[in-house]
């Protein structure tokens, strides 16, 4: 088979996926018709294509596979089009919790809680419904408690293709002003400072009255 051909395969493959598509299941799906071309070469020449010719898209590693997404310069008029429409948002009380699993993963439920300083039960069973977080093993405290971490699906709600990707808490600013990382994640990680530092904030003791019922909102 032509490399044009394989080429044009892997496109169709990686545009008609529901979620992005691991190298493996690429290579599968082709078995031996790729002829030791490499998938990576053929993603970044296909992208050097779209450069070239000035598409609107590209693709991206996110969450481990490969994805055709939009360039950010026409985030603005896609956010328009879809604006009034129903979006299935996590809660304020979700995104804490996930970015507290983020970055102190593998991490038991007392502890999410003890960070947050109130009962994170409800939230937890909400993300783990979700498939953001899993049970990732046992602790070796008393009663061996679960302990969670995020998943693949996290990732790909979040649009990055790894969890070192995730900024640091004083990195929070930065990155928004350059507009790298959505409005959810940047608010999730200044939730988290503002946890490990309540004396920073006049609302910590306010928060923990009105949690209870953020935390039913959590989808």
């Amino acid at each position: 088979m032509k490399s044009e051909e394989i080429k044009h395969i892997v496109e169709a493959l990686i545009f008609a996926a529901d979620n992005p598509i691991s190298e493996k299941n690429l290579r599968q799906l082709l078995e031996d018709e790729l002829n030791g071309s490499s998938v990576t070469d053929i993603v970044t020449a296909l992208n050097q294509e779209y450069m070239n010719s000035g598409r609107a898209f590209y693709i991206d590693t996110v969450a481990g596979g490969y994805q055709i997404i939009t360039r950010p310069e026409y985030a603005v008029y896609i956010k328009k089009m879809y604006m009034g429409r129903v979006r299935n948002k996590l809660s304020q009380a979700a995104l804490e919790v996930l970015a507290i699993v983020a970055f102190k993963q593998p991490i038991s439920k007392a502890d999410v809680s003890a960070v947050r300083g109130v009962n994170s039960d409800g939230v937890i069973k909400n993300l783990l419904e979700r498939r953001l977080i899993t049970i990732s093993g046992r602790g070796e405290g008393i009663g061996r408690p679960l302990l969670y971490s995020t998943t693949p699906e996290f990732l790909e709600y979040f649009g990055i293709n790894d969890i070192s990707e995730l900024p640091k808490p004083r990195e929070i600013e930065e990155l928004f002003k350059e507009g790298k990382y959505s409005e959810q994640i940047v608010d999730a990680l200044a939730n988290l400072e503002e946890a490990e530092n309540p004396e920073n904030t006049e609302e910590g003791s306010e928060q923990n009255g009105d949690d209870q019922s953020t935390e039913n909102q959590a989808e």
